[in-house]
């Protein structure tokens, strides 16, 4: 059996559902899914509130008319989060509105799954609601203060993302091996038609379910104190198909499962492990990124490195998350070859103190 064989041997799929934790606060099976098979409840978490992450974060990009919308609603414990961020992608911008909160430690009302209710957070600075309804999820917000390139000022939108319920997706359940009771549950959508849009000022962008697509990364758990992820994911249309992906690696055990995976017209593909190639010293050159399987090669050139620095005290984080264009190939279970050329999505090296 050949390496690559071998890590794909070793990881573990969930296939029915079960709850998330033990009563040892453990996870009960680590590994990934194809849905969201595993129940979380906050009470079962071995952690001091403080010390619990909840986040929704979505994207929703238009390659051809070059602009996207990210949303982020997060509960970090000690610290809340909300940010709303433009991005110009022909003008090779982004702008964005963010608010911090200090203790919310789950008072912000995430629901325990991730197909239900809603979540909200508003402020003076922004106001944000995400909602799941039969297959639907609906994203509303709005924020004054933002001002675009032109210097058109106020952001306000609604936009409406389908999920079937066949639609398969990214779901992980891993711990840290120096502890066994943080752990990292996520569940990745990606491949979501679009509509509806949004306003700056008077201008409007509106997004067109054929062509233009969302992406959910929704997650849960207790992580410790200092880690550095690597994360990537595109949606859109290749040779007659609805494409995507996520990869993804950096933090926890991940000898259950990895959470790389393709998609193709709703169905899921599983990868074994992906590598990213960067300048760290500049996230505008151009990436790479190779696989243990052969199954996943691609190109990256980027258009906009989103990032920031956040230093408060014994929190601190430093982010670059990159939109640019994939082109290369992907490799289907049944040996079939996907090839993409200026294929947009985004990926991201992220180290927080947290």
């Amino acid at each position: 059996m050949s390496s690559a064989a071998k890590l794909f041997a070793m990881q573990t799929e969930i296939t029915t559902p079960l709850p998330l934790l033990n009563a040892e606060g453990h996870i009960t099976r680590e590994g990934w899914a194809r849905h969201p098979l595993w129940q979380y409840d906050r009470q079962a978490v071995r952690a001091p509130k403080w010390r619990i992450k909840e986040w929704d974060y979505f994207s929703v990009l238009s390659p051809d008319q070059q602009f996207g919308i990210a949303l982020t609603v997060a509960d970090l414990g000690y610290i809340g989060m909300a940010a709303i961020c433009f991005l110009d992608l022909g003008r090779g911008t982004f702008h964005q509105v963010d608010t911090l909160s200090l203790f919310p430690m789950g008072q912000t009302g995430f629901p325990a799954g991730s197909d239900e209710g809603t979540v909200r957070f508003g402020d003076k600075k922004l106001q944000v609601e995400f909602s799941y309804n039969g297959g639907q999820r609906v994203l509303n917000f709005s924020a004054p203060g933002l001002v675009n390139a032109q210097g058109d000022k106020g952001i306000t939108g609604s936009i409406t993302l389908e999920q079937p319920a066949a639609m398969e997706s990214m779901n992980i359940a891993t711990s840290w091996a120096e502890n066994r009771r943080a752990f990292y549950y996520n569940r990745k959508v990606n491949c979501m038609p679009a509509q509806g849009g949004f306003t700056i000022g008077q201008q409007q962008y509106t997004f067109a379910p054929e062509r233009d697509m969302g992406a959910l990364d929704w997650g849960r758990g207790h992580w410790t104190y200092k880690n550095r992820w690597y994360w990537g994911s595109a949606s859109g249309h290749a040779q007659g198909h609805a494409l995507g992906w996520n990869i993804g690696y950096g933090f926890t055990d991940r000898s259950p499962a990895s959470e790389n995976m393709l998609f193709v017209d709703g169905v899921a593909h599983k990868l074994a492990d992906v590598t990213f190639h960067m300048d760290t010293k500049d996230y505008t050159q151009p990436w790479r990124f190779t696989s243990s399987d052969q199954r996943f090669e691609m190109a990256f050139t980027p258009i906009v490195d989103r990032n920031s620095s956040i230093h408060l005290g014994l929190i601190r984080s430093t982010q670059h998350q990159v939109f640019g264009y994939y082109s290369g190939t992907v490799v289907l279970d049944d040996g079939r070859c996907i090839t993409v050329d200026r294929f947009l999505g985004f990926a991201e090296d992220v180290l927080n103190w947290w």
